[in-house]
């Protein structure tokens, strides 16, 4: 009896690899990815819509695809949807090729059918992932020290919606939980009455001290401005 079981991945096998194999057909069809390993079988490319993973599965030919938003501090967890597998490899690669350059989840749905994106839309739309870290920053032991600061921000109905995380002991909200470049503020609290403010990524910016009564008034501005 023949116990050797079929390479259900030949193609994959010819190329070098999934790796190889995805930048190749990546390249053919005029787009572009770059996968990164991470681990012997899966991948991870890393897009401005979170990581997109490729998992093979080993038991039939099946590309699963997840994406996942990681956590922004070593105690937050990450956020990972399943959005969909498929045995066509090149239908595969353009949709994450798509997906990389931002097509439009809409126009992702309709020219990949088995990518199931309803979830994953709701989620964002929902404000999920950013309600999440709140309310996982606002439990968290390890930040008491910016609690009261952080009740403060979520408190207001604007900047509750705008996704926080804790960098060098300062409160950090960012407008696009997605782009590291999207207008966000770094807010320190100095004693209860008094707050240091800077813009990040605005050239020439530097702390501002904000009085208490015009903190809320002053980050809404800051993240508002185009």
């Amino acid at each position: 009896m023949n116990t050797h079981r079929k390479d259900p991945y030949p193609d994959v096998a010819a190329s070098g690899g999934l790796v190889s194999a995805m930048k190749e057909a990546a390249t053919l069809r005029g787009g572009e990815i770059w996968p990164a390993p991470s681990t012997a079988d899966a991948i991870i490319v890393e897009t401005a819509r979170g990581l997109v993973s490729v998992d093979p599965a080993t038991e039939e030919r099946l590309f699963r695809v997840r994406v996942h938003i990681p956590g922004f501090t070593w105690d937050i967890p990450g956020f990972t949807w399943e959005i969909g597998s498929t045995d066509d490899f090149g239908l595969l690669v353009e949709a994450v090729a798509a997906w990389r350059e931002g097509v439009p989840f809409d126009e992702l749905a309709a020219r990949f059918t088995f990518l199931e994106l309803d979830e994953f839309a709701r989620a964002l739309e929902s404000g999920e992932p950013t309600s999440s870290q709140w309310s996982d920053l606002l439990s968290s032991d390890f930040h008491r020290r910016q609690r009261s600061l952080l009740r403060r921000l979520h408190a207001d109905e604007v900047l509750r919606h705008i996704f926080p995380t804790i960098s060098h002991g300062a409160v950090r909200l960012r407008v696009d939980l997605f782009d590291g470049a999207s207008r966000q503020v770094l807010v320190h609290e100095l004693d209860g009455e008094r707050y240091e403010v800077v813009r990040v990524g605005v050239p020439g910016a530097d702390w501002v001290e904000v009085p208490t009564g015009d903190l809320i008034a002053y980050l809404r501005a800051a993240l508002n401005e185009q």
